[in-house]
């Protein structure tokens, strides 16, 4: 089962269907497409901050690695490790970038699907409309005291050193 984080988008002068439309599902987990296409992923999802700092980052990585003189292996190992961190951390970029656009962070939720987390989540998120009274209190002789009346007992006992 995958865990997704769920985003709300700030509020605008819209209804609450085109709102709750707007709400963003990261999945928690590895991303195959951001390890084997980096930067492309990165412009696909507009995280253009990130895309910047990956461009500075292995490029510097690149200037450190070819000013020690680093064997080809050295630096393919160096630059397939930048891949596989980009690959576990894609969905921190993208949670990273959400709330830099003042996205909240609303809730878990754990599904299978897409699908399936958004129509769990949006089924707990809708309110519960109030019930028009209160529950009934339930049958019985105990039903009537309070817990100062039973008094210190816990147990099956009704009373203090009570022997059956």
């Amino acid at each position: 089962m995958a865990v997704y984080t769920v985003h709300e988008p700030p509020r605008r002068s819209d209804d609450a269907l085109a709102h709750a439309e707007r709400f963003a599902f990261v999945r928690d987990g590895f991303y195959w497409a951001a390890f084997l296409f980096g930067p492309l992923w990165i412009a696909w999802r507009r995280l253009w901050l990130a895309l910047l700092l990956y461009i500075v980052a292995v490029g510097a990585i690149g200037a450190a690695l070819s000013l020690a003189r680093a064997p080809d292996d050295a630096q393919f190992l160096v630059f397939l490790l930048v891949a596989l961190l980009l690959g576990f951390e894609a969905g921190s970029l993208v949670r990273w970038t959400l709330r830099r656009r003042r996205w909240k962070n609303v809730g878990v939720v754990i599904a299978d699907r897409l699908e399936a987390a958004e129509r769990r989540f949006f089924d707990q998120w809708v309110e519960v409309p109030p019930q028009s009274a209160p529950p009934a209190a339930p049958a019985g002789p105990w039903a009537a005291r309070t817990p100062g009346e039973r008094g210190d007992v816990i147990g099956l006992f009704p009373q203090p050193d009570a022997r059956p």
